[in-house]
């Protein structure tokens, strides 16, 4: 095998394919990189039995062939290198040159027939969306989903289309997280399926903020997420995924109308007394047109106010500071609606113009009786 290319485009595909590989296993062949260099291309590849990740690159193919390259060392090797073209040859013996201008390496190869081979992305139900949006829509997610392995279908973000949206659900027993949001291409209705949480994670490192598109393609095992020369292969996490349509109530007592930034500065505020140590719930007393937040610990005790728009006629409720500062952080309005019914009730965060393009509801923390 012997090709050459640009340095960053290599760089690129290296480091986005690392991504899946394994940081160590049983398997040697699966800490590295399955390198493939066939008429004009190269196709780079890394997967650790769970998530696969393919990249391919434009190149000049000298002779064909491929083999298998530590996916961390081989990245610090090209990240090192100057800024010129790469070329990189194998022998017979799988002892691959890499070099670029005066720089080079010698390292021992893995035959490409140890790699183990990637399931198949091929799938007749395509949804196609912004990756703008679905970047947006996974980090606003995917920070509810369980790392419960007791429930492992909680482990994953469920997906949901229907009349031509896609709605994306999250949830670990504490709280829940709901984006709903039109796709550009949507050819089946009623699709329903669940990608784990970690491969939702390199989707979003993976996407891009631009216009374009990104094709989610369903298998019957395993789900494939294809952006421009990027291909991300996740198995699909099977189960009876939360009934979340029964599960978030229909109304609620109080309607208080707050500003998400002002809100999140005061619980952030009195939060800073809050530690994995010194774990103390924040109180909030909703009264006519405020807010008050309260958290005591060992080591003091911290309030503030918020002013809101609504009567809470002097509701207490408490709330994990951690889990209501996700989901403020992750809803995407300036504004938004906390509809509070008891001090035992769910809280839920929701759009102020009646809207159903994201809800959060987190569950209360029960308080003692004193404040």
């Amino acid at each position: 095998m012997k090709f050459t290319c640009e340095k960053h485009l290599l760089l690129n595909a290296v480091t986005t394919s690392s991504r899946a590989a394994a940081i160590k296993s049983a398997v040697t062949a699966l800490e590295g990189l399955l390198v493939e260099a066939t008429q004009n291309h190269v196709t780079i590849s890394g997967y650790d039995l769970k998530t696969g990740i393919i990249t391919t690159l434009p190149a000049e193919i000298i002779e064909e062939g491929c083999l298998v390259l530590n996916a961390r060392l081989l990245g610090e090797i090209v990240r090192r290198l100057p800024d010129e073209v790469v070329t990189v040859s194998s022998a017979s013996n799988l002892l691959t040159t890499i070099s670029a201008g005066a720089s080079q390496f010698d390292i021992m190869a893995t035959p490409a027939e140890d790699y183990p081979e990637l399931p198949s992305s091929e799938s007749s139900q395509t949804l196609t969306i912004n990756q703008g949006l679905l970047k947006s829509m996974i980090n606003q997610t995917n920070f509810a989903v369980s790392d419960n392995e007791a429930r492992p279908i909680h482990t994953g973000t469920l997906f949901e289309t229907e009349n031509g949206v896609l709605t994306m659900v999250a949830v670990d027993g504490y709280r829940l997280a709901l984006r709903r949001e039109e796709v550009e291409s949507c050819p089946v209705d009623g699709l329903s399926f669940v990608v784990p949480g970690g491969a939702l994670s390199e989707v979003e490192k993976i996407v891009s903020d631009a216009n374009n598109t990104a094709d989610i393609c369903l298998g019957s095992k395993h789900i494939t997420f294809r952006f421009g020369d990027t291909v991300l292969i996740s198995r699909r996490l099977e189960g009876e995924f939360l009934n979340y349509k029964k599960s978030v109530p229909v109304t609620g007592k109080y309607d208080i109308i707050a500003d998400r930034k002002a809100l999140i500065t005061a619980l952030d505020r009195v939060s800073l007394i809050i530690s994995d140590k010194l774990k103390s719930p924040v109180r909030c007393t909703f009264t006519d047109g405020s807010v008050s937040l309260l958290s005591t610990t060992p080591i003091g005790r911290a309030c503030d106010e918020c002013s809101v728009s609504g009567n809470g006629e002097g509701m207490v409720i408490g709330f994990n500071n951690r889990y209501l500062m996700d989901a403020l952080k992750a809803a995407p309005a300036d504004e938004v609606m906390l509809r509070l019914t008891s001090g035992i009730s769910p809280c839920l965060i929701l759009p102020t113009d009646g809207g159903d393009n994201f809800l959060y509801m987190v569950l209360p923390v029960r308080l003692k009786n004193e404040a």
